[in-house]
């Protein structure tokens, strides 16, 4: 299963990677030439994200289940409550970019462990991502670049996408998947290669086509403040087993089916707001940083997003 657009979606998710060594041979692509691309396929509003730009805060916690210290020896999983904050996210550069396009949407977290460590997950609302290497990324990218005779990327380009992607009604209502595969590390040393994704309580649940028309611009946001009024809004943490034969470091391929599944935890979102002044609008989301028994695996495009993070977020910082 590949969603060759699906990239179009996914900075905030996905721009970052270690070249191969065959990228290497030919072009080791750096992380400041993702980013331009990026600024000049979006645009460039200064101080601000330059994908995934629209977003809103929210916070809670996560509750992990103790049996997965089959896999990992994680604090995440110690059945203690964790504290979490979380960002929603539309993919893109405009910080005004209507809720009703057939766009991405994010889900990025960071946990606060009890002895002061931090853990991150950054995920996307499509199983899989659409470039196997950052080389890829970077020439969609480019390709994205508004034409100067039009000011606008070729319509063609992403009309395969958006007829295809239905907005869902609220992030509530929205499954989000880690995309790449990663390495549990239990207390004996012992390695395992998992994948995982939050599946919402709430259900899934896109918008009709009457309903899309009916929604307005912004109605992401005011969707999830008012269902986190009415009580958590709760997503299941499933763990997917994988096994020496599953692709592990080319986030396009899906894992066979049938690959044994689990409930590891709980999500649980007690608030949400404006992201403006908001716990997650300052936070890196840099999908490196975790927590002991949770390692990366050679996923060259997982690799890539920390140094990608990193120089969008210091011009972020600068005011740039």
């Amino acid at each position: 299963m590949r969603h060759p657009t699906s990239c179009v979606i996914a900075f905030a998710g996905l721009m970052a990677a270690a070249p191969t060594p065959a990228l290497a041979a030919d072009h080791a692509v750096a992380a400041d030439e993702v980013v331009s691309a990026i600024e000049t396929a979006f645009g460039v509003v200064p101080g601000q994200r330059r994908n995934h730009t629209k977003g809103s805060c929210a916070t809670g916690e996560f509750v992990g289940n103790p049996a997965a210290s089959r896999y990992t020896r994680s604090a995440l999983f110690s059945g203690a409550a964790v504290p979490v904050i979380a960002r929603f996210s539309l993919s893109g550069g405009n910080p005004m970019a209507p809720d009703t396009a057939r766009s991405g949407r994010g889900m990025a977290l960071e946990f606060s462990l009890p002895d002061g460590a931090r853990h991150h997950m950054t995920m996307l609302n499509v199983p899989v991502f659409g470039a196997a290497h950052p080389q890829t990324f970077l020439d969609l990218m480019r390709a994205m670049a508004p034409d100067p005779a039009t000011g606008r990327p070729d319509p063609d380009r992403l009309r395969e996408f958006k007829a295809s992607h239905n907005p869902p009604s609220s992030y509530a209502n929205a499954a989000f998947w880690g995309i790449h595969s990663f390495k549990f590390i239990n207390a004996r040393d012992e390695t395992t290669l998992v994948r995982w994704r939050f599946v919402p309580q709430d259900g899934e649940k896109a918008l009709s086509a009457d309903e899309l028309e009916r929604a307005g611009a912004h109605f992401l946001e005011k969707a999830l403040i008012e269902r986190v009024r009415r009580g958590p809004v709760r997503w299941d943490m499933m763990l997917t087993i994988g096994t020496a034969d599953d692709p592990q470091d080319d986030p396009t391929q899906a894992w066979p089916a049938g690959r044994p599944e689990l409930k590891v935890g709980t999500l649980s979102l007690h608030a949400a707001s404006p992201q403006q002044g908001a716990a997650c609008e300052g936070i890196n989301f840099d999908p490196l940083v975790m927590s002991d028994g949770v390692a990366p695996t050679n996923d060259p495009v997982l690799l890539f997003r920390s140094p990608a993070y990193a120089i969008s977020f210091g011009k972020r910082l600068s005011g740039n």
